[in-house]
């Protein structure tokens, strides 16, 4: 029997209410982050601070009359949308699900978990192992001649699109995940061409960094490597699954 997909009906209506919910929800999420920011941002900030040599200016510091606020503004952006995100998904999920079938909406939600799921667990990942060792190379070139000085809007930065970057990358397994269950990869393609996907890794690790250096290239490019050997397993049971449905399809057919 085939799976026929039905087709996505758009009610215009709808989605501009879905829309309109999405909006608030970020609004307030944002309203109540902004309530915390000093305690947010400090947060941000302690891998950084501890890096930092003591007896030295232990401090980040902001050059424009505006960049402190406009910094807060942005960390409160930010986590407001992670706050928000939870009901945005539902409300992703309650447009697109009617178009599945029942088959796909019982494996589409627990996908879209577990995306969550990884990318959360990538941003921590950063924040706890790799600023730490980050933050620690990075001041260690202080001296008497040179003193680290950082402004909060290059640190927000620099920090920002390093949580995004460790983030996607742990999405991996499920971007693996969907390409096998599309059957244009499967484990036993992921072994043969592991030398080619070790040197695309380090160049998807160059291109995601937010520094050109090659210690934090080094950084991402370590948990990608474990990450592509977790695929390849993932790959192999989603591989031996899926076979083993299409020939119990097989037997039902021919009986």
């Amino acid at each position: 029997m085939k799976n026929h997909v039905l087709p996505l009906k758009l009610d215009l209506g709808e989605l501009r209410r879905k829309l309109i919910i999405c909006v608030c929800a970020i609004a307030a999420g944002v309203l109540i982050a902004y309530c915390f920011k000093e305690r947010l941002f400090a947060v941000l900030m302690k891998p950084m601070i501890a890096a930092l040599p003591h007896g030295g200016f232990e401090k980040l510091l902001y050059t424009a009359p505006h960049e402190a606020f406009m910094t807060y503004l942005k960390v409160s952006l930010i986590a407001g949308t992670a706050l928000a995100m939870p009901l945005i998904l539902f409300e992703l999920w309650t447009l697109v699900a009617p178009s599945l079938c029942r088959h796909e909406r019982i494996c589409g939600f627990p996908l879209l978990l577990f995306s969550t799921l990884f990318y959360v667990a990538g941003s921590l990942f950063a924040y706890f192992l790799v600023f730490p060792q980050a933050f620690k190379f990075f001041t260690s070139f202080s001296s008497d001649h040179l003193a680290p000085m950082i402004s909060i809007r290059e640190y927000l930065s620099f920090s920002a699109r390093f949580l995004l970057a460790f983030g996607i990358i742990f999405e991996l397994p499920i971007f693996i995940f969907f390409l096998t269950k599309l059957g244009l990869i499967d484990a036993k393609f992921m072994r043969k061409q592991r030398r080619y996907a070790i040197l695309l890794i380090f160049i998807v690790a160059a291109v995601l960094t937010p520094t050109p250096d090659a210690f934090t290239q080094t950084l991402m490019a370590g948990p990608l490597l474990l990450l592509y050997e977790i695929s390849i397993w993932i790959a192999h049971f989603t591989t031996r699954k899926h076979g083993k449905v299409e020939g119990a399809g097989l037997q039902i057919s021919s009986g």
